[in-house]
């Protein structure tokens, strides 16, 4: 199939399935005759699973390890477990941080009357002053 059905088949855009390709996700196509690149099952299968990986929030190189952990019928488990725990507890730490922006910026919307007075902790805040 060519760059566009493969596409539509796995959900990955024309320009990231050539991304994928060109940082080693994919290996690369075959062409047709006119140069072309051509695409098969097993291709559409691999973008599948890099496009579920990165739903999932997983970044280019630990995609590369899944997508390796994945074609190796002898691996152990433990090891995609460990990047799946490494992946979690970073995700746990950024929603630790966005936990915390929120709790900022609701007080500080709380405490700006969003009225007429040119007073406004939120500006204040950005300033780099003390806000509510």
């Amino acid at each position: 199939m060519n760059i566009g059905d493969a596409a539509r088949a796995s959900g990955v855009s024309a320009k990231m399935i050539r991304h994928y390709e060109s940082v080693g996700l994919l290996p690369p196509a075959a062409r047709s005759a006119a140069g072309y690149r051509r695409y098969d099952e097993r291709d559409v299968h691999t973008l599948r699973f890099v496009r579920h990986a990165r739903d999932l929030g997983f970044g280019l190189e630990p995609i590369r390890e899944l997508v390796g952990l994945w074609h190796d019928r002898e691996r152990p488990s433990r090891q995609v477990k460990a990047l799946a725990e490494q992946h979690l507890a970073a995700i746990e730490t950024k929603l630790a941080e966005l936990q915390a922006v929120k709790a900022t910026l609701e007080r500080l919307v709380c405490c700006c009357h969003g009225d007429d007075r040119p007073e406004c902790p939120i500006l204040e805040s950005l300033a780099g002053g003390s806000g509510a």
